[in-house]
């Protein structure tokens, strides 16, 4: 959750972390485990402890691209995100997506997104057939970004988002409040390669009662 916060902006570098003992009990956790993340992200180069004066936040430390482009929060700000796969599928790319990649088929996922554990969003993402043969389930995390990186050698460098309305799709989950057919926000994604080529395309709607699209400037 604090790398989320860092990712999305809303700890800024060189921000003194609350007391250790305020934080666990923010956090709902006991001191000894916040002391473990805080050693972790010690470790990761995103935060400085200093003996007798706290813990403060390096933004420039490395976030392994885990909520670097991850837009959701809930809507009293936060949520920790986590997803649901739903369904994997190489199938050839329909008429009405825009151009990316170079293969004629893509890698369809299509996922429930969680913030805390309550359903804020499905999303459908295509990513280019040239990048993987196939895609394990069981590889998947939370994070695709992270699975990208790590599995297929393919860094998302670049993202560019439209913010709309759209229809929830008739394959959403039950989970999912809003029916199929309702009206939600809809946030539609292009994404770059480290290269510069693009690489995915996805769509994403979410339940703006649970949830909004935010994008801070640093």
């Amino acid at each position: 959750m604090l790398i989320r916060d860092v990712a999305a902006g809303r700890l800024s570098d060189g921000e003194r972390l609350p007391p250790e003992r305020d934080m666990a009990t923010s956090l709902q956790t006991s001191v000894g485990t916040l002391r473990k993340a805080l050693a972790e992200l010690e470790q990761r180069g995103m935060l400085e402890r200093v003996q007798g004066s706290g813990n403060y936040i390096k933004a420039a430390g490395d976030l392994q691209g885990i909520y670097a482009f991850f837009r959701l929060e809930l809507n009293d700000g936060g949520g920790l995100p986590t997803a649901s796969l739903l369904q994997i599928e190489k199938l050839a790319k329909p008429e009405g997506l825009p151009q990316f990649g170079s293969a004629a088929d893509a890698h369809r996922i299509r996922r429930l997104r969680l913030l805390d554990g309550r359903p804020a969003a499905v999303e459908e993402v295509w990513l280019d057939g040239s990048f993987a043969q196939s895609i394990n389930q069981a590889d998947i995390s939370d994070s695709l970004y992270l699975y990208y990186r790590r599995s297929l050698g393919l860094w998302i460098s670049q993202a560019e988002d439209r913010v709309g309305v759209g229809q929830v799709p008739d394959w959403a989950p039950h989970a999912f409040a809003p029916n199929p057919g309702e009206v939600v926000g809809l946030v539609e994604r292009l994404s770059r390669a480290q290269d510069g080529q693009l690489a995915e395309f996805s769509r994403t709607w979410f339940d703006a009662n649970i949830a909004r699209y935010v994008s801070r400037m640093r």
